[in-house]
């Protein structure tokens, strides 16, 4: 007769020690060392402190409403705006990187090695003509601002707009009234222009004639080719955006980012730095400037956060000018907004009226 076998007593949790306890320890020293690597370099770079600020709970509500209420309860003196292409879109002006409508998707008739040169400063030394062409499309004068431009205005007109940082070369911000000392061109403008060989400068409506000429710009005291002021591939930002950075982004109490894809740096690393108990706000068609892991891994700014840990970054989605007046709607602001379009639209219109009557009885024999 078989004896029967030894029958084993076994304590689970101790199997499950014995299995998975020396992996669960390895995890926990695994995760332990990558914090402590992470805390050591952030220390080393002077993020540290930042670091653990940012984990402060800034705005009571990550929406539209909780940036509403932050200004609304005083905790908002100083606004700061970045704007790029998609606040123009509406006027009839071309982003860039749209898949469809996009500029550099609609190039083709220029001839162009690639899109991108037609802003390239060594491609326009070769050949200008390209640019000169898409300038014609493109001239400051036949565009209206938009919602988003006057609502820059309004802030402004309000006290409460420390600088406005614009990609945008189209001159808008300055046709809506924006003034020229709270108005930061990042990319450079058309407003003025300058000789590429002695520097002699030119201004707008200088460069407009020869433009819609179908002239090729050339200097009046030398032979050079006279170039609008916007900054080309290759060439340096102005001087003026970067000596006003350090001091504008520790200043502002709000941040509020309007219809950038916040890719071309250095502008799109402007939105790290503001301090880290200043809320930071989107509007725009997508999710834009999200940060990079390793970079927010090692708490060095990594760009805007929308998660559900995030203590300030609001991301308002849809189209900017609806973001704007909607966000002025709930300052008590909107009607004031919709009046100043409405009038600056009227004063628009009616000038080009009176400037075509103008060039009419100009052209009468």
């Amino acid at each position: 007769m078989a004896s029967k076998p030894a029958k084993v007593e076994s304590n689970s949790s101790s199997d499950d020690e014995a299995t998975s306890g020396p992996s669960r320890v390895s995890d926990a020293k695994d995760d332990s060392t990558i914090e402590m690597i992470r805390r050591y370099m952030a220390d080393k770079l002077g993020f540290l402190d930042s670091e653990e600020k940012s984990h402060q709970k800034v705005l009571e509500e990550l929406t539209l409403d909780g940036v509403v209420k932050h200004i609304k309860d005083g905790k908002v003196k100083r606004i700061i705006t970045m704007a790029g292409a998609g606040i123009s879109t509406s006027a009839g002006i071309p982003d860039f990187r749209s898949p469809e409508s996009g500029l550099y998707n609609n190039l083709e008739k220029y001839n162009l090695p690639h899109p991108q040169a037609v802003f390239e400063i060594d491609f326009f030394q070769e050949n200008p003509k390209p640019f000169f062409l898409l300038a014609k499309e493109l001239y400051p004068g036949s565009f209206k601002p938009t919602i988003c431009h006057y609502f820059i205005k309004l802030l402004n007109e309000k006290g409460m707009l420390l600088r406005h940082y614009t990609q945008n070369i189209d001159t808008l911000e300055r046709v809506a009234g924006v003034p020229g000392e709270v108005l930061i061109e990042a990319h450079g403008t058309f407003y003025t222009s300058h000789c590429l060989e002695c520097r002699a400068e030119y201004e707008l409506e200088w460069m407009k004639e020869r433009i819609f000429s179908d002239q090729i710009p050339i200097c009046e005291k030398c032979p050079g080719v006279v170039k609008p002021d916007i900054v080309f591939f290759g060439e340096n930002l102005p001087d003026r955006f970067y000596s006003s950075i350090s001091k504008d982004f520790d200043e502002a109490d709000l941040l509020i980012v309007m219809g950038s894809s916040l890719v071309v740096q250095p502008f799109a690393s402007l939105v790290n730095k503001v301090k880290h108990d200043c809320p930071r706000l989107l509007i725009n068609r997508e999710k834009a400037g999200e940060g990079d892991r390793l970079m927010a891994l090692l708490g060095m700014g990594g760009g805007m956060d929308f998660s559900d840990k995030s203590t300030r970054d609001v991301a308002w989605l849809g189209d900017c000018d609806d973001g704007c007046q909607l966000l002025a709607d709930k300052l008590g602001w909107g009607d004031e907004l919709r009046k100043l379009v409405k009038e600056e639209h009227e004063r628009i219109d009616k000038e080009k009226e009176s400037e075509t009557k103008a060039e009419g009885k100009g052209a009468k024999p």
